[in-house]
């Protein structure tokens, strides 16, 4: 059978950046935005989380909505919606109406994710199938990454509305090309007959759900929330009903049957561990450069970089060695240059800059695709090809959940171990510490100096002391949450033996080529 052209799988792969880069993009203009909409600060944050929210409860129905609709007119309904929500997002005159713009965004935009890695097994068969993941696999790492540092970047140039105008000529150029271009399967609409709706309710619900408690409930100290404690329970029901609706009805919208097959379950624990991986350090870092170290968005931005640079560098390694050595051992090799990176960060204080995050962010950045692009050959490509659909959404949905959880529980441990932390420095803080005393004295000396200021010097100086100690307590806080995804990553490097390897199949067998 001769190569399918590779122009469409380009075109493909240009949405799929759009959708993983929007993901991140607003992360450091979140504040920017909420000035512009006069938000209150509580509000902010559901920019972000509405788009995730929408984006996990669509990506898993994409399978069974690509052999309704086909990939060519799911993918072009995807980029056309995606576009259409865009410009929506630019012109929003509230806070409101771009929460649901960005709900709207997510929802219609989530497909051309899981769409790319099934359409990449039919592009590229038999050994090519290693430069189709190095592909998608970049794509998937290198996008989140660079969110941050462009979004950044067009804010402090540019304003926020740059932020989503970006995406209409682009978004325009795919939703014409890929229904000119893409021809892969033909749609079926006779499956929304049969479909599982009931099933569909509680996949939303529960998902939906699932994201809001682990996106809010930080801010809302978790279950002594009613609200978080409400959904939880109301999303551990949903789930738990959904998961026997799908493994018992006779036409399920997600084939959870195929977590039977080893390398698919794996696969998707493995990327699990990877958006946790990915998403929690692009949150984490920009989050200490923000907070304690006081960087602007494109400061943030610039320091970051590196990642980036170094997960393209990674591809042609990837490429070459692919060819040569068992897939199941570069993913070690990724997965535990992940954790070393990890293990490098925990060494951070509170005066490093980009120039001390190089060294960490270049091991983070180089294995991205070591570990990505094996997974999808050895958890996707051990399904046979009638599955392959219908499981992708599951194991692209793994890693953004990984990243959920991820988020949700750096942000739980930079909470609480911020008091531990500070209480511990707080007990050397006494009178008999002649350090401590110095600074009280020379601030107290220098304050006292100043006209107006005489008896304030000392409470200016116990102010800046409590303000170091607790720089310090949350530096040593981020330590602990970058310590945390390392014994993630321990695991996951630990089970990778455990998977098979898989056979390269023959060209004949491209998924979608019925």
């Amino acid at each position: 059978m001769k190569n399918p052209p590779l122009l469409p799988f380009v075109v493909m792969c240009a949405g799929m950046f759009m959708a993983l880069l929007d993901i991140q993009i607003v992360a450091s203009s979140l504040q920017d935005i909420g000035g512009g909409l006069s938000a209150a600060q509580d509000e902010i944050s559901w920019v972000q989380t509405a788009y995730l929210i929408a984006e996990i409860v669509m990506i898993p129905l994409s399978g069974w909505l690509t052999r309704v609709f086909s990939t060519r007119w799911l993918f072009t309904l995807s980029a056309a919606g995606f576009t259409v929500s865009s410009l929506l997002c630019a012109v929003a005159w509230n806070i409101q109406s771009m929460i649901v713009f960005r709900a709207l965004q997510g929802l219609l935009g989530a497909s051309m994710i899981p769409t790319v890695f099934t359409s990449s097994f039919y592009f590229f068969q038999g050994k090519r199938r290693v430069y189709s993941a190095a592909v998608i696999g970049t794509i998937a790492s290198v996008a989140p990454t660079l969110g941050p540092v462009i979004g950044g970047w067009i804010t402090d140039t540019l304003n926020w509305h740059w932020l989503f105008y970006v995406n209409v000529a682009p978004g325009i150029l795919i939703t014409i090309l890929v229904p000119l271009l893409v021809r892969i399967d033909e749609p079926d609409l006779s499956l929304l007959r049969g479909a599982d709706y009931p099933g569909i309710a509680l996949m939303a619900v529960g998902l939906g759900m699932l994201e809001y408690v682990l996106e809010e409930g930080t801010r809302w100290n978790w279950f002594d929330d009613t609200t978080i404690r409400v959904c939880a329970w109301i999303a551990g029901g949903a789930l738990i009903a959904f998961a026997i609706r799908s493994l018992t009805y006779r036409n399920p919208v997600v084939d959870l049957r195929a977590l039977g097959n080893r390398n698919f379950a794996l696969g998707c624990f493995l990327s699990f561990v990877t958006g946790i991986g990915m998403f929690t350090t692009i949150y984490l870092t920009p989050l200490f450069l923000g907070y304690v170290r006081g960087y602007s968005a494109w400061q943030t931005g610039l320091a970051i970089f590196s990642t980036g640079v170094a997960s393209l560098v990674g591809v042609p390694v990837y490429i070459v060695l692919a060819r040569r050595y068992d897939g199941r051992w570069l993913m070690m090799f990724g997965l535990a240059s992940f954790g070393l990176a990890m293990w490098t960060y925990s060494a951070i204080t509170s005066q490093w800059s980009g120039s001390e995050l190089m060294v960490p962010q270049v091991l983070r950045g180089f294995p991205q695709v070591f570990a990505v692009a094996p997974s999808v050959l050895l958890g996707l490509g051990s399904l046979p090809a009638e599955r392959l659909k219908y499981a992708s959404g599951l194991f692209n949905m793994m890693r953004n959940l990984g990243g959920a959880v991820g988020i949700a529980a750096s942000a739980a441990i930079i909470n609480d171990r911020t008091n531990i932390h500070f209480d511990m420095i707080a007990q050397h803080l006494t009178p008999a510490s002649g350090p401590a005393q110095r600074l009280l004295a020379g601030v107290a000396a220098r304050y006292g100096t100043l006209p107006g200021a005489q008896g304030a010097g000392m409470d200016a100086a116990l102010r800046q002391l409590w303000h170091m100690a607790y720089r310090e307590a949350s530096t040593l806080a981020f330590a602990d949450a970058f310590r945390a995804i390392m014994l993630a990553f321990v695991v996951a490097t630990l089970l990778v033996p455990l998977m098979r390897k898989v056979a390269q199949q023959p060209a004949a067998s491209a998924p979608a080529a019925h």
